[in-house]
């Protein structure tokens, strides 16, 4: 599942481990505390400070209703990866030369089942259910409880691991108990907001809080969309995918992640906000992937020490290092030095609160961004382009897809082809494969010059050159003559 320093609510449970820090902790010493206590006695001139006095009483924070609103709303989700038979092949030894092929022996190998835990969010009446990629990543079965202690299986949707959200379905005969939908947008710091979770498959627990901060990133989705949340809230192991509500019970964020040295909460939480959540979960239910707009750009926020260093002319916006070849930006005239300063209008403060205004746009898109170019404001209209460089719609590219089955190499088939590894073309029906010529028994060793050893490789490699510009599959193999060949798939949904 493979995220680190995230709230592994669907660690795997077989395996120990211990969840990596995201922050370091400054600790104050004994010795320290004591001098802060003595420096309170010390005399010092005293101004009295002028407050604004409230007009009436302020009302205490009644969070009851938010809650019970919520914790029928917030399930719990196990995640489960089936035992698999693999084949690996030891090192060879001196025997092998003798008396084998050399190439060392082979031996089957069975998994242990992984079973993983989270927790996920009731959208809508008919059995939708958002949860983390991360608590669902790699599943083969997938189940759910509700908090009334009824279980469903769940069906994935989709899932994004840019942004950590996975789409679940379940099918129920009644209306489930759905969470309303708010406008993360509008949440201010220090609006009290609650945490629910479902981690331990008991019910629904509830933590409160306050919004620390927005538009944080952390640098643990590598190079993923980041723009979290931060709370005070507890969210602790098991509540990824659980709810971040404020307090008229709506939904503002998917709790994601934590913060802390030991693998338990410590004082900050991290959620992934609804006004990403939507978007995403919207494509996902609709296309089975998403839509991602790209503006084409590489750079980062802009600090104090870069300001000065390039004189800029601000301390606030978006510095553009690098413009990709053929991308939007290059299209609309946005240059390397320029900084982005404000997006239709909304002012953009650093890079994390940007990625959040751009998940809400699909491409073709037309946006208006105001950029700084030599401490001179400019406006530029720019058209999103999708991963491919285009404006189509992206489709969710899979195994279906090539129109071929496959079956990973037993030692027969690695002896008969002399090779160590790869995938045996089973059947061969309309699609990809047979358009580029490859038959049945083709053994397809890289793809991508990437080593195919399991079907998981040869899926993660469709993937990944789906979402390239080229979308072309480079593939290298063995005939069922035993002879090399080579083959090149294209991917595009022309």
């Amino acid at each position: 599942m493979g995220i680190k320093n995230l709230l592994y609510g669907a660690a795997v449970i077989a395996v120990s481990a211990t969840v990596a820090s995201v922050t370091t902790y400054k600790v104050i010493e004994k010795s320290n505390i004591a001098e802060v206590a003595n420096a309170t006695s010390v005399e010092l001139p005293v101004q009295k400070a002028a407050f604004a006095q409230p007009s009436a009483p302020q009302a205490r924070v009644d969070l009851t209703e938010a809650a019970d609103r919520s914790v029928h709303a917030v399930v719990h989700i196990k995640s489960t990866q089936n035992s698999k038979t693999q084949t690996i092949r030891r090192a060879p030894d001196i025997y092998d030369f003798f008396f084998g092929d050399g190439m060392g022996r082979q031996q089957q190998v069975r998994t242990q089942p992984r079973v993983g835990f989270g927790s996920g969010v009731i959208l809508s009446e008919d059995g939708y259910i958002v949860t983390n990629h991360h608590v669902i990543d790699g599943a083969d079965e997938i189940d759910v409880t509700l908090n009334d202690n009824r279980s469903f299986k769940g069906r994935l949707v989709g899932s994004d691991e840019n942004t950590d959200l996975a789409l679940v379905k379940i099918e129920v005969d009644e209306k489930l108990p759905a969470l309303p939908v708010g406008n993360s947008d509008e949440l201010k710091i220090g609006e009290w907001v609650l945490a629910v979770g479902n981690p331990f498959n008991l019910t629904s627990t509830v933590t409160a809080g306050i919004v620390s901060a927005k538009a944080r990133t952390l640098g643990v989705y590598n190079g993923g969309i980041e723009s979290f949340i931060q709370t005070d809230a507890a969210i602790n192991q098991g509540n990824s995918g659980g709810a971040l509500v404020n307090a008229n019970g709506e939904l503002v964020g998917i709790n994601s992640v934590l913060t802390s040295p030991t693998g338990s909460y410590a004082g900050y939480g991290f959620a992934i906000p609804t006004s990403i959540m939507n978007k995403v979960v919207s494509d996902l239910k609709e296309y089975g992937t998403v839509q991602r707009a790209i503006l084409g750009i590489m750079g980062g926020t802009v600090t104090a020490e870069l300001a000065e260093e390039k004189e800029l002319g601000t301390v606030d916006g978006v510095y553009v290092s690098e413009v990709m070849a053929d991308g939007a930006a290059q299209e609309a005239g946005i240059e390397v030095g320029d900084v982005i300063i404000a997006v239709d209008g909304a002012k953009v403060k650093n890079m994390a609160q940007m990625q959040e205004m751009f998940t809400k746009h699909q491409p073709g898109d037309k946006v208006k961004l105001t950029i700084l170019r030599k401490k001179k404001e400019k406006e530029l209209d720019v058209v999103l382009k999708n991963v491919q460089g285009n404006t189509n719609v992206v489709k969710n590219a899979d195994l279906d897809m090539l129109g071929a089955t496959f079956k990973e190499l037993d030692e027969k088939d690695m002896r008969l082809y002399k090779v160590n590894y790869g995938l045996k073309v089973l059947e061969v029906s309309k699609g990809r494969f047979a358009d580029a010529g490859i038959k049945k028994g083709f053994i397809v060793q890289k793809v991508n010059n990437v080593p195919m050893k399991s079907l998981d490789d040869i899926q993660k490699a469709i993937k990944q050159a789906n979402a390239s510009t080229d979308q072309v599959l480079f593939i290298s193999g063995v005939t069922s003559s035993g002879k090399r060949a080579y083959y090149s798939v294209d991917l595009s949904q022309e």
